[in-house]
């Protein structure tokens, strides 16, 4: 079975010498981090045809940013069949193709070195492919971003600034005024580590510039909290009906009583008080496949030998449940363990399967059949 767990204390190339605890410490949400030859001998995971295949897929999220030569920008949404995009040889455009690692197996492996972060906080592969002087402006992200280079050359200027205001009339969310303070040239096998609100712009200084963005998911507190509750309230749905025996007539009809207001405000509390409940659906909305996301489904196997979960799959855990593509699953005792082993390293080798509680066994096959595991390829890492 492939080695997924990464040791924390370990120094990695990947981080220019640092282990993930020191790497976590000195940069992480605080420092960019320049990593010279991050991969060695890199090879591009997917290439400009496969890349351009994808964007014309309408289940694929792609973009087309372009430049005239005097700075006027466009932005268009795929897809885009391959003779709607711009000549190879005409300078200033960039293709932004999101979530490769759903679609192509190479892609997905990348993300087997960034394990030291939690799952839940990883969000996808965006591969950017620009021809020369190609770029999508000066911008500011709210999320971590690992920016791989993985063909030609991309000029990186970062600043650290607080004016932060827009240009109204781009089209993309482009910085009025951006005074960079560092300037990095990337090369193939190079990485780039910016922490959110750190301004940057990427320029290719090639004809074929391609760049893979490893970016993190970082949702806002009320648009988590609004998910979480809409589960609560469709599980735990309190029957109780608002009722005021003791409502006085009144001169002011357009008035909310404030008996009312309190019985709203106290079946909120008693909603949200549900610790157990809040926790299981944290669990559920973090692991939901994004929207476009669908499974090939598959014969059901009364026997499985050695799987592995799909690459579009998302499983995590916590103290009580195992949590995969948007459904809680109790996780106790050996089967539990068992679970926590799959989410943790993507895959199950045939003896652990083969020693599976019959529970177990049922809940794998059932996965199987829905499309959410797939058998694992001796020859091929299953990640």
């Amino acid at each position: 079975m492939m080695k997924i767990r990464i040791s924390t204390a370990t120094p990695l190339t990947l981080l220019g010498g640092l282990s993930p605890t020191q790497f976590m410490r000195r940069h992480w949400q605080c420092e960019p981090l320049l990593v010279r030859a991050a991969r060695t001998n890199l090879v591009s995971p997917i290439s400009r045809a496969r890349l351009f295949a994808l964007a014309a897929r309408d289940d694929v999220e792609s973009r087309l940013v372009t430049r005239t030569a005097r700075g006027r920008w466009s932005l268009q949404h795929g897809p885009f069949a391959r003779g709607t995009l711009p000549a190879m040889n005409e300078p200033r455009w960039t293709l932004l193709v999101q979530g490769v690692d759903l679609h192509d197996d190479a892609t997905h492996s990348l993300l087997r070195e960034f394990r030291f972060l939690p799952d839940a906080r990883v969000d996808d592969v965006m591969i950017s492919w620009a021809s020369l002087d190609g770029g999508v402006g000066p911008h500011v992200d709210s999320y971590d971003v690992f920016l791989l280079q993985t063909r030609g050359r991309r000029r990186w200027r970062i600043s650290k600034q607080r004016d932060v205001r827009l240009d109204e009339r781009a089209p993309l969310k482009m910085l009025r005024r951006f005074v960079p303070t560092m300037e990095y040239v990337l090369e193939p096998g190079d990485m780039l580590y910016l922490p959110p609100s750190w301004a940057h712009e990427g320029v290719s200084l090639d004809a074929e510039c391609m760049t893979c963005s490893i970016g993190m998911r970082a949702p806002d507190r009320g648009t988590l909290a609004a998910e979480i509750a809409q589960r609560l309230a469709e599980v735990s749905a309190d029957p109780r009906l608002y009722r005021d025996p003791g409502q006085q007539a009144t001169v002011t009809p357009a008035a909310i009583p404030p008996q009312l207001s309190s019985f709203a405000a106290n079946g909120v509390r008693r909603l949200v008080a549900q610790r157990d409940a809040v926790a299981r659906a944290l669990g559920e909305v973090l692991s939901e496949p994004k929207a476009h996301v669908w499974f090939r489904k598959s014969e059901p196997r009364l026997r499985l030998g050695a799987v592995a979960l799909d690459r579009q799959t998302r499983m995590l855990y916590d103290a009580r449940h195992v949590f995969i593509n948007g459904e809680a699953v109790p996780a106790r005792g050996r089967d539990g363990a068992l679970l926590r082993k799959l989410a943790d390293e993507r895959a199950l080798d045939a003896r652990s399967v083969r020693g599976a509680s019959k529970a177990a066994r049922a809940l794998l096959v059932e996965w199987f059949a829905a499309g959410w595991l797939r058998p694992k390829n001796p020859s091929r890492e299953g990640s």
